[in-house]
């Protein structure tokens, strides 16, 4: 499917009823979550990093690996994916549209951008300078199949103001962004008051810790898409962690009963089997 035939197809699941983006944190994982029949997928800059050995933090990821981590998971599927780019990898306006221009030359029909600064001590761009990163991405977009997610990172950086983030994603919106994004939104009814208050999709994280609502509810509360974020990467990091404790503690390996048989695990995997002729 061509990069334009991606991006109609991503667009309209925007103007369906709402649907489920998980994350895939690479190549492998993005193969998965294809064959079970999932419409369009994201990168995850957690699960990214997670995989390389970094913590989730701005100050370690880079532009290049985080691009060419998105690559892979595009080039791993004919799905639509959307990646994870972080504040756009750079102070500059300049930076960001750098980001965008790189995103759509390795193959990704959307990707979002966030206010987050990496800077403990200032988590937050101002919001003027958010709404010329998330216009400078927008320019970068232009006449290009690729769908822009402008995101308020108030509630996961220390800042859960909900009057602030509507009035973040509004402005958002009348910058250019397609979609918009509150990670950690604490409830329903935050959920319903942001969906109320802006006139783009919404999408809503799953997968943090605290209360967890099913995907009808959070339809029903005004999202178009779900995501996972890191927490599918966590997920597997856990069953990693539970079966070698379980070797570790006692030297047995039930964990094995719930492994995936590898027959199916390298059918979904690149490159043919010795003398498998299905392959």
């Amino acid at each position: 499917m061509t990069a334009q035939g991606k991006f109609d197809a991503f667009q309209a699941l925007h103007d369906g009823p709402g649907f489920l983006i998980p994350n895939a944190w690479d190549a492998g994982s993005a193969r998965i979550l294809a064959d079970l029949g999932f419409e369009a997928l994201a990168t995850t800059s957690a699960g990214y990093a997670f995989a390389t050995g970094y913590r989730d933090s701005a100050a370690v990821l880079t532009r290049a690996g985080v691009i060419e981590n998105a690559r892979a998971i595009a080039e791993a599927t004919t799905l639509p994916i959307s990646a994870d780019l972080e504040a756009g990898f750079g102070p500059r306006l300049e930076d960001v549209h750098e980001t965008i221009t790189q995103a759509i030359a390795a193959g990704v029909v959307g990707g979002s951008i966030e206010d987050a600064t990496g800077d403990p001590t200032r988590p937050l761009f101002s919001t003027n300078e958010a709404v010329e990163r998330i216009e400078a991405a927008a320019e970068a977009a232009r006449g290009r199949p690729f769908l822009l997610t402008g995101r308020a990172e108030n509630f996961i950086t220390g800042n859960p103001d909900l009057g602030d983030t509507i009035d973040r994603l509004q402005r958002y919106s009348a910058a250019g962004a397609d979609v918009l994004y509150a990670p950690g939104l604490p409830d329903l009814d935050a959920i319903r008051t942001v969906c109320a208050e802006v006139d783009k999709p919404v999408n809503v994280l799953t997968g943090l810790q605290g209360a967890t609502y099913t995907a009808d509810a959070i339809f029903e509360a005004g999202a178009t898409r779900i995501s996972t974020g890191g927490s599918l990467a966590r997920a597997a990091l856990g069953a990693l962690i539970r079966a070698a404790t379980e070797i570790r503690d006692h030297g047995t390996f039930g964990y094995a009963r719930d492994a995936a048989p590898d027959r199916q695990i390298s059918s979904l995997m690149r490159g043919r089997l010795p003398n498998d002729e299905s392959a």
